[in-house]
């Protein structure tokens, strides 16, 4: 039986029923369960504000905007990022008419607080961290390097949903932190984000934007049964960026399990490390000390990786590779060979199953497997 990468695990009698709750009232757009949906994940995660969205890649774009507009960025304005990541984190600052710049990764694959440092000037406005696979890495030192210098921070979280650093979750400490709860994350719908701005101001004109710049969204509307409930102001351009309440009642489902998928997604990573203790060939990405991740990715790195993926698929396995270094692609080629620490990783990776499908004894198997294989020096 083959072995894949991510298989989400939905409820889907409890999601069926949320569905159907929307379908009977009527009611499948921004409403009911879109709010229901926002109050669970700030109780969830304790942090003030919470907007849900159809995608995290919507609402990276949607802080880069607001705070271009909100503090009179130039074109020019520099925004320090990370070539390893899913393209939509670097998209979303070009969207936004701003200068990406990358700066290298650490061990634990996220931005490295020394190359940092080095890649800041005086065009630099703001900074990006991806938590890759729900790692912090070392976001509190990258994160002093900005609060010194007033650089606006945005925490592209998008594998954190139930990543804790002392007990708390990720978020509380960032400008904007935006989640992603796409079909294969931990907290998985079919596609949806919430973006968490820590202050009141930028959520209330989050919701504006992300609703065409309209100050009154559809269901408030409705919901006052005023006699003008048609009659609303658009105050700025904006988009159509909002969640709806089908995503919303599935995302509700997910969250109940979240934090018990995450402990089991942490005890296969603690597996996956116990199989391959000693062993020289292959070597795991850690987490960081202190962080209690959501283990979306466990990630080793390999010689000759793209082979050895074929033959791994030769077994039935089919592992994954997060993520190709982003100046290799054309539209970021300007960065080329300014980040080697990526680089090198982007060539090395292997994200191996991580589910609630895989099993103890499918993590021996794969590890065995994968000795097998890079033992044989292809």
């Amino acid at each position: 039986m083959a072995t894949q990468l991510f298989v989400p695990n939905f409820r889907v009698d409890e999601c069926l029923e949320g569905i159907r709750e929307c379908l009977e009232k009527g009611w499948t757009g921004l409403g009911f369960k879109t709010v229901e949906m926002e109050e669970a994940w700030k109780t969830y995660t304790g942090l003030p504000h919470a907007h849900f969205l159809s995608s995290n890649t919507v609402g990276l774009h949607l802080a880069f905007h607001m705070m271009k507009t909100k503090y009179g960025w130039d074109d020019d304005a520099e925004v320090i990022t990370t070539a390893l990541t899913f393209v939509s984190t670097n998209h979303a600052i070009i969207q936004a008419e701003l200068t990406p710049v990358f700066a290298d990764v650490d061990q634990y694959l996220c931005l490295d607080p020394v190359d940092v440092e080095r890649k800041i000037t005086d065009k630099t406005k703001a900074i990006i961290f991806v938590g890759l696979g729900g790692n912090v890495g070392q976001y509190e030192k990258v994160l002093k390097l900005c609060k010194d210098r007033d650089i606006k921070v945005v925490l592209d979280a998008a594998h954190m949903a139930g990543t804790r650093v002392d007990g708390k979750h990720v978020g509380h400490d960032a400008d904007v932190t935006v989640f992603s709860f796409q079909a294969v994350k931990n907290l998985a719908t079919a596609d949806s984000g919430m973006i968490c701005f820590r202050d009141k101001e930028d959520d209330e004109r989050a919701r504006k934007l992300a609703w065409l710049g309209i100050n009154k969204d559809t269901f408030a509307r409705t919901a006052s049964q005023g006699a003008y409930k048609w009659k609303y102001d658009v105050e700025e351009l904006g988009f159509k960026y909002h969640g709806n309440s089908i995503m919303a009642a599935i995302g509700l489902v997910s969250l109940k399990y979240l934090d018990r998928d995450n402990a089991y997604r942490r005890q296969l990573a603690d597996w996956y490390l116990e199989a391959l203790e000693g062993e020289t060939l292959i070597e795991p990405v850690l987490v960081s000390p202190g962080c209690e991740s959501s283990r979306h990715l466990f990630q080793v790195r390999v010689a000759k990786r793209d082979e050895v993926l074929m033959a791994m698929n030769e077994h039935e396995i089919y592992p994954g590779v997060h993520y190709r270094d982003n100046t290799e692609y054309r539209l970021y080629s300007s960065g080329a060979g300014k980040c080697p620490a990526a680089h090198k990783a982007s060539n090395e990776l292997i994200s191996l199953p991580m589910h609630m499908g895989v099993t103890k004894n499918d993590v021996e198997f794969i590890v065995e497997t994968l000795k097998k294989v890079v033992r044989t020096g292809l």
